[in-house]
């Protein structure tokens, strides 16, 4: 059966992924994509492969449409008109299937995923939403794909099913029931699973740790580096769930003086010649943390109520980073920061993991998730880029757009203007304005 290209369904398109389109195709996204990526990809003839620029769309779909699988990114690309005209499909082209976007992720390393995420922080450099004058930084818990039974002794490989019957036949149960097994764990003295003495059998990077809702499960530790001026994340690391937030903070606040001086075109990364500040909470407060900053940070990090003076046992250096941080971070700049902090940090984590989908991971793996939460980072930034060129950052804020009323006042004359925003027309102006009554006082 032969149909002509008009009796094909048509896209109506989508105007947020149309601005997302053209912007993308301005800053030559696909041009830079294929050289990054020319090393992995085979010069000889073969079966055409996905470009790369298609699989990185895919996976910015699953943070602006809140989609956690890869299957399920394929999923609503199938049934979307709009998003396969945002991939580039022709018509007899299919989208591409979940195990096609696993064999490339594993085939692009994880460098290429992050030079991918410094590509957009130019664009917002570019755009003058990126400073990297005020920085906050905090960390969540993301819940891995690995399951507390699959739990196993790092010396001895037994699992905990295995070693509570142990323990129960050694007390005296006979053939415990599972009830009784249950039982048992919960009155047993030393009940606690370390990280020091298990391991996950499946996810050998996932820990042990409390999630926030008081949960206690496998996972791992997203931190974010946040410029406090626009909101903007500077860095995104993935790190083992088990380890402190002042054990992290060195990595992290060097990968973002990394990824500032390679959007500033520097040479001698990852130092930041230009002084910046350092805001967090007291989760990061330590001796060593404020001894150990770059000269160019000035620390604002809250600290804990203490109960008597302190002793410095003869640390002057010590002495004066804490007094000198606390002198800081009590004067109204510190508080304005903190209150920063609290707003744009902790809205990132609700973008990437609540509404983005990332709370709990379907991959295994410490680069793998890293791989994939990059680029859901880089969909964050994006969408605060769109947010300050068009005014909504995500589909569901455009499509969610309404109308309202402006009072106005010239001389005597009293206008009541109706404003509707049209959110289906790309080519037409944002909003109409009408005026619905007028009158003199």
């Amino acid at each position: 059966m032969w149909l002509i290209y008009d009796q094909l369904p048509q896209s109506q398109g989508h105007v947020f992924y149309e601005r997302l389109q053209k912007l993308l195709h301005q800053k030559a996204f696909d041009a830079f994509l294929e050289k990054l990526c020319a090393p992995f990809y085979a010069e000889k003839l073969g079966r055409r492969s996905i470009p790369p620029g298609r699989y990185f769309r895919m996976l910015l779909i699953g943070y602006f449409e809140g989609i956690d699988s890869e299957r399920g990114i394929c999923w609503r690309c199938a049934d979307s008109l709009s998003l396969r005209e945002f991939l580039g499909l022709g018509p007899t082209e299919s989208v591409p299937d979940h195990s096609s976007l696993c064999r490339i992720r594993g085939r692009l390393p994880l460098e290429v995923h992050h030079e991918m995420f410094v590509f957009v922080l130019r664009i917002l450099e570019q755009a003058k939403l990126l400073n990297g004058k005020y920085l906050g930084i905090d960390a969540s818990s993301m819940e891995a794909n690995a399951a507390m039974k699959s739990i196993v002794r790092r010396d001895t490989g037994e699992t905990y099913q295995e070693m509570l019957e142990r323990l129960a036949e050694e007390s005296g149960i006979r053939t415990p029931s599972r009830a009784e097994l249950i039982a048992f764990d919960r009155k047993r003295q030393g009940s606690k699973t370390s990280n020091k003495d298990w391991q996950s059998s499946t996810d050998e990077d996932a820990r042990i740790a409390k999630l926030k809702d008081g949960r206690t499960h496998m996972a791992y530790k997203p931190e974010h580096v946040v410029d406090l001026e626009s909101g903007a994340i500077v860095s995104a690391v993935v790190h083992p769930a088990d380890r402190g937030d002042t054990t992290t903070l060195a990595t992290t606040l060097e990968d973002a003086q990394a990824k500032l001086c390679a959007v500033r075109d520097k040479e001698d990364a990852p130092g930041i010649d230009e002084p910046f500040a350092l805001v967090a909470d007291k989760g990061y407060h330590s001796r060593k943390v404020l001894k150990d900053l770059p000269d160019s940070c000035t620390s604002r990090i809250s600290e804990a109520a203490h109960k008597g003076r302190l002793r410095w046992k003869g640390d002057m250096d010590a002495r004066d980073a804490v007094y000198g941080n606390r002198k800081r971070i009590s004067s109204s700049t510190g508080k304005a920061l903190m209150r920063a902090r609290g707003e744009r940090v902790e809205r990132s984590f609700a973008h990437c993991l609540e509404r983005g989908g990332m709370r709990r991971v379907h991959l295994r793996g410490l680069t793998n998730v890293e791989k994939r939460y990059i680029i859901h980072v880089a969909g964050f930034n994006l969408g605060i880029l769109l947010r300050a060129l068009f005014g909504f950052g995500t589909p569901r804020g455009w499509a969610d757009a309404g109308a309202g009323l402006i009072f106005v006042r010239i001389g005597n004359l009293n206008l009541l203007i109706l404003v509707v925003w049209l959110p289906n027309t790309a080519d037409a102006s944002d909003c109409v304005m009408m005026v619905i009554s007028r009158w003199h006082s």
